[in-house]
């Protein structure tokens, strides 16, 4: 199907004549106009791809002056549109000057057909390039002002506090940060702070599960790759680290990544540049990295299992968020935000928490942090009675951590399949770490599956 509108305007009507014959077949629609007092009334009425703007208008004019007045007009009404000039070919200088006040291109009389159609083919693209960069902006703008908007950091607490002066302080700067805690305790939305604290806040934050990334894919999934360079590259493709040039890439659960492949991410951060594979071609990158983990810090300054130079590279500032269990001033908080915002979700009744549940919420471990708070909130919300939360609507697990005693011979004591599911699962994450792929490969669990049992466990 043709595409693009197309709008000529010359005084001399065999031009027209000739443009419209010649473009009408490549092109969606041809506008002709004899007249460039009509253009701001045609451009007013519709939007067009490309313009085609002669330069001299009426007998005896050479100057070009016309020419560049009415793309002047043109470019004030749609500052988008794509304006070809249309001039002679004694006045290429004058098509030059144009081009400096925004046309994009000309075409010389008496023209080659050839030429036309490729200038104003590429005219046509541009647009709708333009068009959807445009689109694009817009659409970040937004979710931009939806992300500032929902992802507040709620917080009461001493030690919070002393993380968010740490945020004030470290978000200006494009300092990389690494960020450590347990899962649920709001690592990426203390990443988020960040960006929305720096220069970068306009621009992309882009976040990469380390932990989900194949090896395989890994160089492609980052670094992006060239049509053809392994088995079904069907197309160019560009990796994360390019996508957030500009802004920030958040690197989440960075500890889970193997030695081989911390070799080459360092390799990339050391020379703010990356190379695609199967090309030879390497492109700078500015990006400002955070990076998050839930390994504990001694594991991290192990050698084996973390590589010293990327760790320095990574934690230029480095901060700790504090379990739940540890704030405990943000419990009630927290709570409360989620009951009005799921109170809102499911059927908009106002609810509260009764006094035992609120002593029920502070006195609870919360061995899920912030993540599992959550999860017991929306429960709540969903299941209660009324509209009071009385301690029973949060379901809290006190189920005590520790293995029971076996009995004699092979049946085990415990014999609540719940229960073993959550210990099973609790012994495997202390074995690796609290690392997540590890831990989901012995159980014979993919990432996801581990997280829902983890989430249903409170774990």
């Amino acid at each position: 199907m043709n595409i693009g509108t197309i709008l000529i305007v010359d005084d001399d009507e065999d031009i027209l004549t000739a443009g419209r014959l010649l473009l009408r077949r490549r092109f969606a629609e041809v506008v002709t106009c004899s007249n460039p007092e009509q253009v701001p009334a045609l451009l007013a009425k519709r939007s067009f791809d490309a313009v085609l703007l002669d330069m001299n208008f009426g007998p005896g004019e050479s100057t070009g002056a016309e020419g560049l007045a009415w793309l002047e007009r043109i470019l004030e009404v749609d500052p988008q549109v794509v304006v070809v000039m249309i001039t002679a070919h004694g006045s290429v200088n004058t098509a030059v000057e144009a081009m400096k006040r925004g046309a994009t291109d000309f075409i010389a009389k008496p023209w080659q057909n050839e030429k036309v159609v490729a200038t104003v083919s590429a005219a046509v693209e541009l647009r709708r390039s333009r068009a959807e960069a445009s689109t694009l902006r817009q659409t970040n703008r937004v979710l931009l002002e939806e992300a500032v908007a929902g992802n507040d950091i709620i917080s009461k607490s001493v030690e919070m506090d002393r993380v968010l002066a740490v945020v004030k302080r470290a978000g200006p700067t494009d300092a990389n940060v690494l960020i450590l805690g347990e899962n649920g305790t709001g690592k990426e939305l203390i990443a988020r702070e960040l960006h929305r604290a720096s220069k970068r806040a306009g621009k992309v934050f882009l976040t990469v599960d380390m932990g989900s990334v194949s090896e395989t894919l890994f160089e492609s999934e980052l670094f992006g790759h060239k049509k053809g360079a392994f088995t079904d590259a069907n197309e160019d493709r560009l990796g994360r680290m390019q996508a957030a040039n500009g802004g920030t890439l958040f690197l989440d659960e960075i500890g889970n990544l193997p030695l081989h492949l911390q070799a080459k991410l360092l390799r990339v951060l050391e020379q703010r540049s990356v190379t695609p594979v199967g090309s030879d071609e390497s492109h700078e990158i500015d990006v400002r990295v955070i990076a998050a983990t839930n390994v504990p810090p001694q594991q991290l300054k192990n050698p084996e299992h973390f590589r010293q130079d990327l760790l320095f590279r990574l934690n230029t500032v480095e901060l700790t968020i504090p379990p739940l269990r540890d704030r405990k001033d943000d419990i009630v908080p927290v709570a409360e935000h989620y009951m009005a915002m799921y109170s809102r979700k499911y059927g908009g009744k106002s609810r509260c928490l009764s006094a035992a549940a609120l002593e029920a919420l502070r006195a609870y471990s919360w061995p899920g942090n912030v993540r599992s708070l959550r999860h017991a909130v929306e429960r709540a919300v969903i299941l209660a009675d009324s509209e009071t939360i009385e301690p029973r609507d949060l379901q809290l697990d006190y189920s005590a951590p520790a293995e029971e005693p076996r009995q004699t011979g092979s049946a085990p004591a415990i014999l609540n399949l719940d229960r073993m599911e959550r210990e099973t699962i609790q012994k495997a994450l202390r074995k690796h770490g609290f690392n997540i792929s590890r831990t989901a490969g012995e159980l014979g669990l993919t990432r996801a599956s581990l997280y829902r049992r983890m989430e249903k466990h409170d774990l």
